[in-house]
């Protein structure tokens, strides 16, 4: 190997703990509301001497130390096993009594060398216990990427390999991820599985380099009969770790072993990726998962709160998140952990008003509504045509089209009723604004350019 090639590839080695570190807070800031974070996770640090197998934090005094040891415990390691699974413990500690906090800056990060472990049995302790099949709601948003993950935990030689889960953040990706390895080990005791973060990947082939033990690592990854990669995105521009990675895909497509993959967006919109390896990764069974309807964030909530049966919250509290917070599952269960933990923190009874005061600024930050007009204006925009068209009679699939994609995109994005909608396009019938929603979610499923679009203009209007 080259000098130049080798120092190229040490300098993908980010400070992952720390950035790992990053992340949990940024989780935690979301699920447990601003207060209650700047009030008791805030001051948390991550302190000198932790590693990839030990994380240790650290709080400004022993009573903050014991709350957050009481409170969050668990989901701080959970949070971490996440991002790195060789995590096995996270101990949380005063500051007074600690080593130093940890610099989150890469100059900082320890050379550590990467213990060689032979790939992790298929116990339930690798995987997250809130996250199985049983446990994710489905509707037709994510039924095909639910199905195709139980498909692929299923005992026997797989129908497809790799299994490419993609959606926005938030959506449901990583908890398939662990509910596959929930299912694949009870279905298959003898057989091994690994999940791993793109950036643990990266981390620990580096340190393999470093270590001059790639033949461990590849042997470790390889070895396994059922491999889970998350947030593929992070590799983008990482050419040494793709080069990596691709040698790993086409060694488990060859060997007909189970591979699952997920990222923010389809293999074809990875940007800074090789071509040879989105072309590997789109030759098995691309899923998508589309932003949650309202019945589904409805049923989610509902999911959420037969698990915590202590928690009296009305209706009409339920139905607020569910109509204003539309964007994530994530945040939307993030929202009702933090009303339900306000209230219980303060003795307070769960209304609507309550609700509205504790969520203040998630509910304004969900709040922009986007107009029909702003829909047409993007749409002919996007297709090259004048506002004008998509009111006209023309039937041309070139206008007919894009007015069928404006028509479900007001459907989803505004509160107009459907009259109100087919009025907007040149006074059309409900009905036609109907056929062109059901044609439009049909295309998404079939139509690679359609669901493009859609994706893309979507995410133009929600900004």
């Amino acid at each position: 190997m080259s000098v130049a090639l080798s120092v190229a590839r040490m300098g993908e080695a980010d400070d992952v703990l720390g950035r790992a570190w990053t992340r949990v807070r940024t989780n935690l800031r979301h699920s447990a509301g601003q207060r209650l974070f700047d009030q008791w996770l805030k001051p948390a640090e991550l302190i000198e001497g932790s590693d990839a197998e030990n994380v240790r934090i650290g709080l400004p005094s022993a009573f903050a130390a014991t709350w957050v040891k009481s409170h969050y415990a668990d989901r701080l390691f959970f949070e971490f096993r996440a991002l790195l699974p060789g995590v096995r413990a996270v101990s949380i500690e005063t500051l007074s009594d600690a080593r130093p906090p940890r610099k989150l800056t890469v100059e900082a990060a320890p050379a550590q060398e990467a213990p060689e472990r032979a790939p992790v049995r298929n116990t339930s302790h690798q995987f997250d216990p809130r996250f199985t099949f049983d446990r994710f709601v489905v509707d037709a948003s994510n039924r095909v990427a639910f199905n195709a993950a139980r498909a692929l935990a299923e005992p026997g030689r797989p129908r497809f390999s790799p299994l490419y889960l993609h959606s926005g953040t938030g959506q449901g990706k990583t908890h398939l991820m662990h509910a596959i390895g929930h299912a694949f080990a009870e279905a298959c005791p003898e057989s091994t599985a690994l999940y791993m973060p793109a950036e643990r990947f990266m981390f620990e082939f580096v340190q393999a380099l470093r270590a001059k033990d790639t033949h461990a690592f590849k042997a470790r990854l390889r070895g396994v009969d059922l491999l889970m990669i998350d947030d593929l995105q992070f590799i983008a521009g990482k050419e040494a770790t793709q080069e990596e990675f691709f040698h790993t895909v086409n060694e488990f497509m060859g060997a007909g072993k189970r591979l699952v993959i997920a990222a923010d967006r389809s293999p074809t919109a990875l940007e800074h990726v090789e071509p040879r390896l989105v072309s590997r990764l789109a030759s098995g069974l691309v899923a998508d998962i589309k932003p949650p309807e309202l019945s589904l964030r409805r049923a989610i909530l509902a999911a959420k709160l037969s698990d915590t049966p202590d928690a009296n919250v009305p209706g009409e509290v339920t139905e607020l998140l569910a109509e204003r917070i539309s964007a994530s599952v994530r945040e939307l269960e993030g929202a009702l952990t933090r009303v339900v933990a306000y209230a219980q923190l303060n003795g307070e009874a769960i209304t609507l008003d309550f609700a509205v005061a504790t969520l203040g600024e998630v509910l304004r930050g969900a709040q922009r509504r986007v107009t029909i007009d702003e829909i047409q204006k993007a749409v002919s925009a996007h297709f090259d045509l004048k506002p004008i068209d998509l009111l006209s009679a023309r039937r041309a699939v070139a206008v007919a089209r894009p007015r069928q994609i404006a028509m479900y995109l007001a459907k989803r994005l505004t509160t107009r009723s459907l009259p109100e909608i087919g009025r907007k396009f040149g006074n059309r019938d409900h009905s036609t604004v109907i056929h062109a929603v059901r044609r439009i979610e049909d295309l998404r499923g079939k139509d690679q350019d359609i669901d493009g679009a859609v994706v893309a203009l979507l995410r133009q209007l929600e900004r």
